[in-house]
């Protein structure tokens, strides 16, 4: 009788069972992605999302100051916010601020879809959170979902170099 080159039963169900978990897990991942398993994920960072994929988003501390409902921004330091486009997401303060043609305009960083303070883009004046997708403008208002709620505006100044955001 001639004799087989396979191994003995119990190895063979043993390597089918491993290449099914892994064949499985490959299916998942690539079906959901890996954004499934870190969509609610959140950030170390006190200020701000070191995740952003645009320039604007990441910055030091340095020139900001949150005192109570008051953030200044000293633009001499954060000088991202020079330039149309640029912005800042400061996560001490759950605050998102963008230069939008040399206005500035500050937003709350807490998505009204579930709450997402610290996983924001920003391109083309508009916020995204990353947490799941939804996209508001640069008043915040709600431009596609799942969020249904605009997210909350506040007041901003410029003088002398400074801006000033009332919370």
């Amino acid at each position: 009788m001639k004799k087989s080159n396979l191994p003995a039963s119990g190895t063979l169900s043993e390597s089918r069972r491993k290449f099914i978990e892994k064949a499985g897990l490959t299916t998942v991942m690539s079906t959901f992605g890996v954004a499934f398993f870190t969509s609610c994920s959140t950030s170390e960072e006190d200020d701000v999302n070191p995740s952003n994929t645009n320039t604007g988003g990441n910055s030091s501390t340095a020139g900001i100051t949150v005192s109570g409902s008051t953030i200044t921004v000293d633009l001499s330091v954060q000088t991202r916010l020079a330039t149309a486009g640029g912005w800042l997401l400061i996560g001490s303060a759950a605050t998102l601020v963008a230069n939008i043609n040399g206005s500035y305009v500050a937003l709350t960083s807490v998505c009204t879809h579930s709450g997402c303070t610290d996983n924001w883009a920003f391109a083309n004046s508009r916020f995204t959170c990353t947490c799941h997708g939804s996209v508001f403008d640069s008043s915040g208002g709600v431009i596609q979902g799942p969020a249904n709620s605009p997210l909350k505006q506040f007041a901003t100044s410029l003088a002398a170099n400074k801006l000033t955001i009332t919370k």
